[in-house]
């Protein structure tokens, strides 16, 4: 990076150091409770995004920020988050990460035990997807920080992947409870879990494994407490053409809050002035009423196409959920009459700001690559401050503040510095869809 006073400016106290930060829901997240942070981000539409929503960014590798720059790390940093890709380990993928859980629970050891990282890194790459090895950076950066001179233990550590890494955060926790081998004596309370994103409001059906380690001094780390019942996917088979599409208003006292459907977050997200989500062209007199059929097969049948009603919470929002049909009605469907979802409303299913900057191409993949912000909320809320975020930050959450032409200019400058440092051929400006403000 270059420009020390640009970069004094924007890195001044920076807390959160967001490693594979993609277009920012994390960092969303971290805004919106009041922290700031720096993201590392190699994809340059990604980066764009970043740029454009005003987020501090490092265009670069992980491991070459690891290896060779990790003295531009603000020392200000005293938390460590990030979610490794996990297109290896996720069922979408290959599964070459899944097969590889219990070498790569060896590899963890190592690294601790101080074995020769050559060796590792050669062990590594013979597992064939270099991308299995990524969710051990997070380990390699921790370790960084403690053999560095002059240079803190992070504080709190906050990771998040598929589900099928679980059984990996199982065994960093144990390791960064015991500081042993190269953790020289550093413990950590850690516990992990497996949330489901509509029980924290995200109007998708999600699932994350999540990882939260401490220093010691704050007491147990709790549980987070959900906040919206779990949908049933074992509901049974439902008639497209059912006529209840919409949500029912009616609340229990004393109970959890309904999920959260996917016609009342593209409702919400429609009512602000010169918002980009318009769902008018699903509404049926009045009223938002659409049913989703997937890209994905169901029951192991890839031909057997999972179907949503827009009164229920959305499939899982990946990066192919462009490929995803929505129909209006029974009859539309049988005319092969579909239509999609925008980026926008696809960035409001993942809980961004109605208006959030997507800039950059492959758009849908990097919505879909994102940590659901409003579930970034929560973790990092129980993780930095004990409790969970507050009716009034979780509002707040659904508009994104305008961000100057100029500070964007200033980020990508920040994040490329020479140009040189930048992954190549990635320092072209890529056009947005959505203009900064003046």
């Amino acid at each position: 990076m270059n420009s020390p006073g640009t970069q004094a400016h924007h890195l001044d106290g920076i807390r959160i150091l967001d490693l594979f930060a993609g277009p920012g829901g994390l960092d969303v997240a971290a805004h919106f409770l009041g922290f700031k942070s720096l993201g590392i981000e190699w994809d340059r539409n990604a980066c764009e995004t970043r740029y454009a929503a005003g987020l501090p960014t490092i265009h670069a590798d992980v491991s070459v920020m690891r290896e060779t720059r990790f003295d531009e790390i603000p020392e200000s940093v005293d938390v460590l988050a990030g979610g490794p890709p996990c297109q290896s380990f996720s069922v979408a993928g290959n599964g070459a990460g899944r097969r590889a859980l219990d070498t790569v629970k060896k590899f963890i050891h190592r690294l601790v035990d101080g074995k020769d990282e050559a060796k590792i890194d050669e062990d590594l790459h013979a597992l064939g997807d270099p991308r299995t090895a990524l969710v051990l950076e997070p380990l390699r950066w921790l370790l960084k920080a403690i053999e560095t001179e002059d240079r803190d233990p992070y504080k709190v550590i906050v990771l998040e992947q598929v589900p099928a890494v679980l059984p990996l955060w199982e065994v960093y926790a144990k390791l960064l409870r015991s500081g042993e081998g190269r953790l020289k004596g550093v413990k950590y309370e850690a516990e992990f879990w497996e949330l489901k994103t509509e029980q924290f409001g995200v109007p998708q059906t999600r699932t994350r494994a999540v990882l939260v380690a401490r220093r010691p001094g704050h007491g147990a780390i709790e549980p987070l407490e959900t906040t919206h019942l779990p949908f049933d996917l074992h509901r049974g088979k439902r008639n497209a053409a059912q006529a209840d599409m919409l949500p029912t208003d009616s609340v229990i006292p004393g109970t959890k809050q309904p999920w959260v459907s996917m016609a009342e977050a593209l409702d919400a997200a429609s009512r602000p002035k010169e918002s980009p989500v318009d769902p008018t062209r699903l509404r049926t007199r009045g009223r938002t009423k659409f049913f989703v059929v997937s890209n994905y097969g169901s029951g192991g049948d890839p031909k057997n196409r999972g179907r949503r009603l827009s009164s229920e919470p959305a499939f899982t929002v990946t990066g192919k959920i462009s490929r995803n049909k929505v129909y209006k009605s029974v009859a539309d469907f049988e005319a092969n009459r579909s239509d999609r979802f925008t980026i926008p409303e696809s960035g409001v299913l993942q809980t961004f700001p109605h208006n959030f900057p997507w800039s950059g191409k492959d758009q849908a993949q990097q919505v879909g690559n994102a940590v659901p912000p409003r579930l970034g909320m929560h973790v990092l809320s129980r993780a930095l401050r004990e409790n969970a975020p507050s009716s009034d930050e979780l509002a707040a959450a659904s508009t994104w503040p305008a961000v100057p032409s100029a500070t964007t200019d200033e980020l990508r400058r920040l994040g490329c510095g020479d140009q040189g440092r930048c992954p190549p051929e990635s320092h072209r400006v890529i056009g947005s869809r959505r203009k900064s403000a003046p």
